[in-house]
């Protein structure tokens, strides 16, 4: 595997193109010390983000939140986006724009430092076909739980708040499971290390209310598209021992696009016909967009 920090290619930073290796930050920039960056992950299909400007969007959310502003509007990140990609030539890729407090002021207190962003892409195929992912991950209940609203910005994706999901995760993955279920600071399911989550219950969708994690862009997605379906989805408090009276359970990110899993610790499922439906209807939702992009690429040309 090669190292994010020794690759060929471009990284946008700053309103400028850099060589991939030179984009760097001092070893005593803000947010690497006080974690105050905020940022998105996004997938790209036949060269263009999916729902690019409503992650965006959710970054500026995000930096008001962390209490500081991105000093680039939606538009340009868009365009900056776009001008990265063509720049590497990534077709299928993930996204990284990332937003920081500099290293001006070293303390708690960091009013006075300047804000930087800096959006990098790499190539990232499909790694499983919808009957591999099909099979399911194996996940267990995690050490660490999801914070009170009145203790972080939970609304934000900033970048502190992931510090428990890297622990939770290792955790999970040292002890023979692909990923960690995170439960909130109340006991009750939240969602995964990078994920949200579904449970499927006599043939209607249950998914926990997002009070204390991200309402993510592709849960957005995949409500929508269950509904366009006849399916009923309910957001509600749902609590571990739920487990056990659920059929399928599957997972939802940008990372993760539809997942889903077979095992949570004791608690066994079947991926089935909801989980097969909604997977592939988010394959064909974005593999549409894939068509579009290539047919609008071949109209330029």
């Amino acid at each position: 595997m090669l190292p994010f920090d020794d690759r060929d290619g471009v990284i946008w930073f700053d309103g400028k193109m850099l060589p991939w290796r030179d984009a760097k930050v001092h070893v005593l920039t803000h947010g690497l010390h006080y974690a105050s960056a905020v940022f998105e992950g996004e997938r790209c299909y036949g060269g263009r983000v999916f729902k690019m400007t409503e992650h965006h969007e959710r970054l500026h959310k995000s930096a008001k939140l962390m209490g500081f502003k991105i000093p680039y509007d939606v538009a340009e990140i868009d365009a900056a986006t776009d001008a990265v990609l063509a720049a590497n030539g990534i077709v299928d890729g993930y996204v990284r724009p990332i937003a920081w407090r500099g290293s001006e002021m070293m303390g708690v207190s960091a009013h006075n430092n300047t804000i930087h962003l800096a959006i990098a892409a790499w190539e990232w195929p499909a790694y499983f076909s919808p009957e591999a992912r099909l099979q399911g991950i194996r996940m267990t209940i995690g050490k660490y739980r999801r914070p009170d609203p009145a203790t972080a910005p939970v609304e934000s994706k900033a970048a502190g708040l992931y510090m428990i999901c890297t622990l939770s995760k290792h955790d999970a993955e040292q002890r023979g499971f692909n990923d960690a279920l995170m439960l909130d600071w109340r006991g009750r399911v939240a969602e995964a290390t990078g994920a949200n989550i579904f449970l499927v219950q006599d043939g209607k969708l249950h998914t926990p209310t997002p009070d204390c994690f991200l309402d993510g862009i592709t849960r957005r997605t995949v409500i929508a598209l269950a509904r366009e379906r006849g399916y009923e989805v309910i957001e509600r408090v749902i609590l571990p021992e739920e487990f056990a009276k659920t059929q399928e359970v599957f997972l939802t990110g940008t990372a993760v696009e539809v997942t889903p899993v077979r095992e949570i610790d004791d608690y066994r499922f079947t991926p089935g016909e909801i989980t097969r439906d909604l997977l592939e209807a988010y394959d064909n939702l974005v593999q549409r967009q894939h068509g579009k992009a290539a047919a609008a690429s071949a109209s330029a040309a």
